[in-house]
């Protein structure tokens, strides 16, 4: 990777991206349908959308990339399963409510760790190439990329792919 792409990465922070780019119409549907019905990590999609609007896709597995893959298994995906559990009891009881919102603000916080992780991982450049003038739509990568077959899930990476565009 170019030591000019560097700082464009720098600053275009993953973070503020995801924030904008979740806020478009459609996204949050899409990427929560991939997360809940094909197991995609929100994080990591919304990685390889910033990655793609910066002209980069990941070529080779990385074990960096693995081991922030753990984490978001291990610590996100823990918390979001306890928010999601304290959901019906917490709109009975104000102090369960409480400590769901407490729960949901952690899980948001180990979101923004995981995109800082992804971010760094880009700004180092190793196991990404930039897209050739005949890469694959983003779109077609991501739908080969988490091997995608049903429809509603190839639905959900064409609306990203859309909503990437005017971005």
């Amino acid at each position: 990777m170019t030591t000019v792409l560097r700082p464009q990465l720098a600053a275009d922070p993953l973070w503020d991206f995801a924030l904008a780019f979740y806020a478009r119409p459609g996204v949050e549907t899409a990427c929560l349908l991939l997360q809940d019905e094909a197991g995609i990590d929100v994080c990591e999609l919304l990685w390889h959308c910033w990655l793609h609007r910066h002209g980069l896709r990941l070529v080779e597995a990385m074990p960096e990339l693995a081991a922030i893959q753990r984490w978001q298994e291990q610590t996100t995906v823990t918390l979001r399963s306890l928010r999601r559990r304290l959901k019906a009891e917490a709109a009975r009881n104000a102090g369960v409510a409480d400590v769901r919102q407490q729960v949901k603000q952690a899980e948001l916080a180990a979101e923004r760790e995981t995109l800082a992780r992804l971010q760094r991982l880009a700004e180092r450049g190793h196991g990404l190439a930039p897209l050739s003038a005949h890469a694959p739509s983003l779109e077609i990568y991501l739908a080969s990329r988490w091997e995608l077959q049903k429809k509603g899930q190839l639905l959900a990476v064409q609306t990203l792919d859309c909503q990437l565009d005017p971005l």
